[in-house]
C-alpha cells in the first residue's frame, strides 16, 4: 500500500471563502490521499476511514467516528456510481470539513446505486452545525466524479500532489458550469 498525506497549507480565510475550487484541497491537507488501499469489506473500509481521521483529528474517537460513518450508510449507499463512494457523516467537535481521498487495490461491494463495485471514495466529515457546507461539498464532488476523463486520472496516477491537483482543476472546471 502506497500512502501519502498531502503538505499542510493553510490559506487565508478570505482566500478560502471565495474560491471553491481551493476547498477540496484543503479537505484533503486536513486529511489525506492514500493510493493502493487494501480492504476485504465495505464495514472493514469504513472502520479503516474512521482510524484514518482518528490519526488526524486526536480529540474525536475513531468508534465515534465509525457509528457515524455506518448510521449515514445504514440510511442509503452512499456508493454513487461509476465506480465511486462518498462516506461522510457530521461530527460534534469538529471546526473544520477534513477529507481523505482512496483508491482501492481492488474494487469493492459497496451496494452502489448502479451495482458496480467501488474502486475510489472520497470520505467527508463535517462539523456537527455545517449542513449547508455539507451538502454543497457532497453535490460538487458527484459534479466532479460524474466527469469519466476526472475518474481516469485519478485511477492513472499514484502522485498525491497531481491527485490534489486534479480536485482542484476538475473542480473549478465543474464550479463554472
Amino acid at each position: 500500500m502506497v500512502t501519502s498525506h498531502a503538505s499542510i497549507h493553510h490559506p487565508s480565510s478570505s482566500e478560502a471563502s471565495h474560491r471553491e475550487m481551493s476547498l477540496i484541497g484543503e479537505i484533503l491537507d486536513r486529511g489525506g490521499i492514500i493510493t493502493g488501499h487494501q480492504t476485504t469489506s465495505k464495514k472493514r473500509l469504513l472502520e479503516q476511514i474512521a482510524d484514518l481521521f482518528a490519526e488526524q483529528l486526536p480529540a474525536i474517537n475513531a468508534g465515534k467516528i465509525f457509528t457515524t460513518l455506518i448510521e449515514r450508510e445504514n440510511l442509503g449507499s452512499t456508493g454513487i456510481g461509476n465506480g465511486i463512494a462518498l462516506p461522510h457523516g457530521r461530527i460534534a467537535g469538529l471546526d473544520k470539513v477534513v477529507g481523505f481521498f482512496l483508491r482501492l487495490q481492488t474494487a469493492l461491494d459497496f451496494d452502489a446505486i448502479d451495482h458496480l463495485p467501488v474502486n475510489m471514495v472520497f470520505a467527508i466529515l463535517v462539523p456537527e452545525d455545517a449542513t449547508e457546507e455539507h451538502l454543497k461539498l457532497l453535490a460538487s464532488l458527484a459534479r466532479l466524479f460524474r466527469d469519466e476523463d476526472t475518474r481516469q486520472l485519478l485511477l492513472e496516477t499514484t502522485d498525491s500532489s497531481v491527485i490534489r491537483n486534479i480536485f482542484n482543476t476538475s473542480t473549478d472546471i465543474n464550479h463554472q458550469n
